[in-house]
């Protein structure tokens, strides 16, 4: 079938846009995140993996488009863990993590916190985030329940804790007037949530650093397993974990701190919630592509970064593995 740039043809298992450009990237992951697929039957789902099945074993109907093998791939990588094979539960797969997460940072950004909301809100998005971490690492090792549970509660602990201890330091700054320790409040979430990301997906994945992760060749076989990718793995996706909420918590108390002035506003208060919900989702929605799209998923590495035991296993000068979401 002719190639076109819109739709090239059809190869299995390989992305439909180029990972080695930012642009390529964020094209893939944006039919990743896409919610859409949230919505796709059981039925629709076997179609698509019967389809691509078909395909692999050269049984393919007469008929079937590229189109059609792309859109089918999109659905299964959506949906489908590329190690396990197994369903991702639908509130922590990368398409639902706005839908889902959403109403959380509605939360996490609301003014005039208390303590207790505080450790509430904060303690619901790194439960969210824990979950989504486990949903989309990389599962070619398995990982004991119990690594899991350590994980979350360091996650949890290492979110409240600076979160709690940033708004107590800013309620003593006796110094501030009450308008700008609001606005000061405002920010707390970022450096919070962006210091307990860090340890979420490190503390989450961490068995990943002691078993390490398979590194695949050309053919996409397993030539062994890579405690350096692992490393390489974690901290590109720890890195994405900082820059994603860096627009979602900045740029919404920004927004509303400008909007609340509007006189229109002022006496309509009770759409302000309702405002700021919809600046949140926008945000949300907009920060997700372009956070995820800094690295690719399948990472490339050169052999000869990795352990001399794997270097000595293969031909090949490069290396793939499942960098994880």
């Amino acid at each position: 079938m002719a190639e076109s740039a819109e739709c090239p043809a059809f190869q299995l298992g390989r992305p439909r846009y180029d990972q080695g450009s930012f642009l390529g990237r964020l094209r893939h992951f944006v039919e990743i995140i896409d919610p859409r697929t949230l919505f796709v039957s059981e039925t629709r789902l076997k179609e698509c993996i019967k389809l691509l099945d078909d395909y692999k074993h050269g049984t393919l109907p007469p008929g079937v488009s590229d189109l059609q093998l792309w859109e089918a791939q999109k659905v299964k990588q959506a949906i489908i863990h590329p190690d396990t094979g197994e369903k991702i539960f639908m509130p922590f797969r990368m398409s639902g993590y706005v839908p889902f997460g959403t109403p959380i940072v509605i939360g996490l950004l609301l003014p005039n916190q208390t303590v207790v909301s505080t450790i509430i809100w904060q303690w619901l998005n790194q439960s969210h985030n824990a979950c989504v971490n486990y949903a989309n690492r990389n599962a070619t090792k398995p990982t004991p329940t119990s690594k899991f549970l350590q994980g979350y509660v360091g996650a949890v602990s290492s979110a409240v804790s600076i979160a709690v201890g940033l708004n107590v330091l800013i309620q003593k700054a006796n110094k501030l007037s009450p308008a700008t320790r609001m606005i000061i409040q405002r920010f707390v979430p970022f450096p919070a949530v962006a210091c307990a990301n860090i340890c979420n997906v490190g503390l989450m994945r961490h068995s990943e650093l002691s078993e390490g992760v398979d590194v695949l060749d050309n053919n996409g076989n397993v030539v062994g397993s890579s405690k350096i990718a692992a490393r390489n793995a974690i901290t590109e996706t720890a890195f994405t974990r900082v820059v994603l909420p860096m627009p979602i918590f900045v740029l919404p108390p920004i927004i509303m701190s400008y909007l609340e002035r509007l006189r229109f506003l002022q006496s309509n208060r009770r759409l302000l919630l309702p405002i700021h919900s919809i600046v949140c989702l926008v945000t949300f929605g907009l920060s997700l592509p372009l956070a995820i799209s800094l690295f690719p998923q399948m990472s490339q590495v050169e052999v000869s970064r990795l352990e001399p035991e794997i270097a000595m296993a293969t031909d090949c000068k490069v290396l793939t593995y499942n960098k994880g979401l």
